[in-house]
């Protein structure tokens, strides 16, 4: 070879090129965020500090980027807004001011502004995109559209990139979505429904950025890394309850309009304290670096929520909020607000981990301090013989034990990782966190800082700024699904709808809430610990107190009459049925109780589960008065509502629990199967004359009884003891005990609540005995007794 030293460069010189081929094909790939809605204020106070961060994290690594504004203002103030936003945009402190200065300049180089509008536009920026791809010989990766914009503009957006601005094959989308989404199950159903006409659901990433505070995405990393210390410890067994608080001093000022329509429910419990509800109790996946597996988890985390009744609220609004709204909307002086500033719920776990701990949630505005934070209290069993004063943080098991993630603002002041020294020393990631340095004098919880092994992020981030680099990054399970979101609404709309007529508690606001707003919680019951004074009818003088009116005993269509406000005429009806049932199984060694289904017994069966430890339940046979033909185990079963409410927590031997036959032969109440027969059978072969110690009914707006309907003949005579009927709603077909064997009972209960049943109350006093217009004045016992329990608004109105 005569040259050998040409050869040489001449294959260095391949190789470079090679190299540079590989690059621009396997690793070159260029990004372009489009930040629809780019001069609105979340743009302009966090996402595009959040998309500075982005470049700043991976300038210089494997990909290009575009920034796209985009809005409906006009092209020249549209890119003077955005050279303002620009100019203000800042390092992280570890960044060199030389280096801050040549980043920031290059991403307002790689900044524009565009009118978006109409689909002719989007097609105009899908092909700028593809020239600037081209021209720089790179590969396209990917678009992020970040929707910063009202959820009424989704659809129009949507059809315009779906049919204009789709990247080209081999290149993802990802479609970014701020809340709210949704005011209930219904609304976030079509609107899901409406953008997966135009995304799959892998395109789509709904943020809810409460997801993106360091500590809250720090609660599944710290379980992960502490495997071994909290597998004994993250249960029913030792935990003592779980508070989940956001606390806001600020009002709704100048928010009115918004906040008129969604309320601090809406606003923040049903997402933001939900999600992190699901991160504490949900089954800790194998790998948490799965985002499909964290998803499904997160799933069943919902799924094992236990459904909520009115009283699992409590409710408040500051003072000034309905004079704010009269003002900013407009409304006459007479306007009274029924919305929520103030809220605390308390919600339970169906499963075997969580069953009977308490979760806790909060939030309010115009409170006493701005905080946030995660509190999971263990159950205290030590006894410590020597005095508190000898009590050493790391050793003594008297203190309190506790882990806290701390969201932020408070006496810390910024986000931090808390767990009392008596419980264990947690392993945190040294590069992201650190030892919280000393603060003298400062007390968290009722505990000095010293008990706690205290920890606080090596760099604090804003929320925005996590969630887009995971955006970029595609990691899905720090985003809300479909699925997600429609199981945390199919949740909460019970109780949002049950709540929508109740007055909140009126409290000041700031520190002179003092104990206003403190609640207290006994089984699935939340209230306040103060009580405030209510009124039977409105008039001059002092309003007497609940305690005045807690058992009215009258007469009702010639039967007895008790009557009360819901909780102690819930009280009064449980102790009523505890004590006969302790005088049958004394007399008879067995009580027959046959409950009614619907939503009125539900408090009863909570009242009996958490309150009623004398209960003969051993010596107690459960029956239905009635059941809707569907499965067991569907949500609209009757037995399925006792199953959640009663017969978990109590101990009823399960050949005692007769549930309805409905399902029978894979078909629903089928008139060959012989369900009704069957089920009366098993009555006749056990309930001595098929006489129940007491049936529990209800009465229905229409004047129907268990699920004995107006004009419909079944059951209201002849020999049949059960009987398949028809409702006027679905599930049509039902199973119900007949007028006859209701009438053979020992004791009749009808438990009759709420003011929508006051008509009905009204009509029923005065009509006489006509069942087939009115099946519940076919009630009557031939030899036994019947008594009525009626709240106030049932009653009174």
């Amino acid at each position: 070879m005569r040259h050998p030293g040409c050869w040489k460069m001449l294959t260095v010189a391949m190789c470079m090129a090679l190299l540079g081929c590989l690059q621009a094909q396997e690793l070159r790939g260029h990004v372009s965020v489009i930040l629809l809605g780019a001069t609105g204020d979340l743009a302009r106070k966090y996402l595009w500090q959040g998309l500075f961060q982005l470049y700043l994290d991976e300038a210089g690594k494997d990909y290009s980027f575009s920034f796209h504004g985009a809005a409906l203002t006009s092209t020249k103030q549209g890119q003077a807004f955005i050279a303002k936003v620009l100019e203000s945009l800042s390092c992280p402190e570890d960044v060199a001011p030389d280096r801050c200065a040549e980043l920031k300049g290059q991403f307002q180089r790689l900044s524009a502004y565009r009118h978006l509008a109409t689909s002719e536009d989007y097609m105009a920026l899908s092909k700028d995109i593809e020239a600037q791809v081209q021209h720089g010989g790179l590969r396209e990766a990917g678009r992020i559209f970040y929707f910063s914009v009202p959820p009424f503009a989704y659809a129009d957006i949507a059809r315009n990139i779906n049919s204009s601005c789709r990247p080209g094959p081999g290149a993802w989308l990802r479609v970014v979505l701020e809340k709210p989404f949704g005011h209930d199950h219904l609304s976030a159903q079509q609107l899901a429904t409406e953008l997966g006409g135009f995304f799959r659901e892998e395109e789509m990433y709904r943020v809810d950025h409460y997801l993106g505070k360091q500590a809250v995405a720090q609660i599944l990393p710290f379980r992960d890394q502490n495997r071994k210390a909290l597998d004994g410890l993250w249960s029913r067994h030792h935990v003592e309850r779980v508070e989940i608080i956001m606390k806001e001093t600020v009002d709704a000022e100048g928010r009115t309009s918004f906040y008129e329509e969604y309320g601090v429910i809406r606003d923040v419990l049903q997402n933001h304290l939900t999600e992190v509800l699901t991160l504490v109790a949900m089954e800790l996946p194998h790998n948490i670096s799965s985002s499909e597996s964290v998803l499904q988890h997160k799933l069943r985390a919902f799924r094992a929520l236990r459904g909520l009744q009115k009283g699992s609220a409590v409710l408040g609004q500051y003072q000034a909020y309905s004079e704010q709204v009269r003002r900013e909307q407009q409304k006459p002086d007479s306007f009274r607000s029924l919305t929520p500033t103030f809220a605390g719920v308390l919600v339970h776990m169906d499963n075997l981990r969580w069953e009977g701990v308490p979760f806790i949630l909060m939030s309010g505005k115009a409170l006493d301090e701005r905080v946030g934070y995660v509190r999971i209290l263990f159950r205290n069993q030590a006894y410590c013989v020597q005095n508190d004063e000898h009590w050493v943080a790391d050793q003594s098991q008297c203190l309190p034990r506790q882990i806290v993630f701390y969201i932020g603002h408070g006496e810390l002041g910024s986000p931090a990782v808390l767990v009392s020294r008596n419980l264990f020393r947690p392993s945190l990631p040294s590069e992201s966190w650190k030892g919280l340095g000393a603060r003298p004098g400062l007390r968290l919880f009722g505990r000095p800082l010293s008990d706690f092994y205290a920890y606080r992020p090596v760099r604090e981030q804003d929320a925005y700024s996590v969630l887009i680099s995971r955006i970029f990054h595609g990691r899905k399970d720090s985003f809300v699904t479909t699925e997600n979101l429609l199981a945390s609404w199919g949740f909460w709309t019970p109780l949002l709808d049950s709540l929508a007529h109740e007055v909140p508690r009126l409290y000041p606001g700031g520190a002179e809430n003092g104990h206003l707003l403190d609640f207290e919680f006994s089984g699935a019951q939340l209230y306040f610990s103060q009580r405030q004074p209510e009124r039977l009818v409105p008039g001059p003088g002092p309003a007497p107190m609940p305690s005045g009116f807690q058992v009215l005993k009258a007469k009702y269509r010639e039967s007895p009459l008790i009557s009360a406000w819901p909780e102690e005429l819930i009280a009064k009806l449980a102790d009523d049925i505890e004590a006969t049932a302790v005088r049958a199984v004394r007399r008879f060694g067995t009580f027959h109780l046959a409950l009614s289904g619907g939503s009125s017994p539900v408090p009863l069966f909570q009242q009996l589960a958490t309150r009623h430890y004398g209960f003969p339940w051993a010596h107690t046979h459960l029956w239905l008065v009635d059941e809707r033909c569907v499965p067991l185990w569907d949500p609209e079963s009757n037995f399925q509502h006792l199953q959640t409410h009663l017969l978990q927590h109590v101990r009823v031997p399960y050949y005692n629990i007769h549930p309805m036959p409905v399902h029978l032969h894979q078909r629903l109440c089928a008139e060959e199967d012989q369900g009704a027969q069957t089920y009366a059978s098993e009555i006749s072969a056990l309930v001595a004359n098929s006489s129940f110690d007491l049936v529990l009914l209800g009465m229905g707006a229409d004047g129907h009884t268990a699920s004995l309907f107006p004009q419909s003949p079944s059951g209201l005579d002849g020999e049949q003891l059960v009987v398949l009927t028809e409702s006027p709603s679905r599930p049509f077909q039902r199973m119900s005990l007949s007028l006859p064997l209701i009438n053979r009972a020992r004791k009749v209960a009808v438990l009759v609540m709420g003011r929508v049943k006051r008509e009905i109350t009204m009509l029923v006093s005065r009509v006489g005995h006509e069942p087939k217009k009115w099946p519940i004045s076919g009630v009557l016992p031939s030899s036994g007794q019947l008594v009525w329990y009626m709240d106030y608004e049932a009653f009174l109105g």
